[in-house]
């Protein structure tokens, strides 16, 4: 068995790094579907009409798993944001 020894400043140093390695790695993993409230502040939109509006005209893909639940597919959002980014250079 081998022992490794480390200054104080050290350990916790390491500590810091694997802790933000495994929180960037859980921010990589977001969800498929969205809710309502989420797909709004992506969009950068306050409006539920307009929400609404973007999804009759098919401009956002989703999903009503239930009655009165409905649900965002993300990336359909991100290619939406993509198509009408504004370029400001």
């Amino acid at each position: 068995m081998e022992v490794i020894c480390l200054e104080d400043n050290a350990f916790y140093s390491l500590v810091e790094q694997v802790f933000e390695r495994l929180k960037d790695k859980e921010k990589t993993k977001e969800d498929k579907w969205i809710s309502g409230e989420e797909a709004m502040l992506k969009l950068r939109i306050n409006s539920k009409t307009t929400l609404q509006k973007l999804r009759n005209e098919g401009k956002v893909r989703f999903s009503q798993p239930e009655k009165k639940h409905i649900v965002y597919d993300l990336a359909s959002i991100y290619e939406y944001l993509e198509k009408h980014a504004k370029n400001t250079f």
